[in-house]
């Protein structure tokens, strides 16, 4: 039997090769990983606020969410970055960055419903 075909059969087995002893993960792995979780409880923040207050303030902070989201990506290299890094870092960066600064722009600009 071949090398191959040994880790093949230990593969269907279950069975795990000794090489590949597991060290145990650390939560979060990464910076970008804790960053990461810090802007979804600031979405998160953002989206009670619509619910419950103001939802232009709400929009306002997932905006700003957003924004720190891209300036992160922008800032951490590859290896850090976690779930922040998607795609490309300059289509993270563009693509998250617009859509901050479209929501903040529809937040400052859409006018006042009377009797709502």
């Amino acid at each position: 039997m071949t090398l191959i075909e040994d880790q093949n059969e230990e593969h269907d087995a279950g069975v795990a090769p000794e090489a590949d002893a597991e060290e145990p993960r650390r939560y979060p792995s990464t910076i970008g990983g804790a960053l990461y979780l810090c802007v979804l409880l600031a979405m998160g923040a953002g989206l009670v606020l619509v619910a419950f207050a103001d939802w232009r303030v709400g929009i306002r902070v997932i905006a700003g969410a957003l924004a720190a989201a891209a300036v992160f990506r922008l800032v951490l290299p590859q290896k850090d970055a976690g779930m922040l890094a998607v795609r490309r870092r300059w289509v993270d960066v563009v693509v998250v960055g617009s859509v901050s600064a479209v929501l903040f722009f529809l937040a400052s600009s859409i006018p006042d419903q009377p009797g709502l």
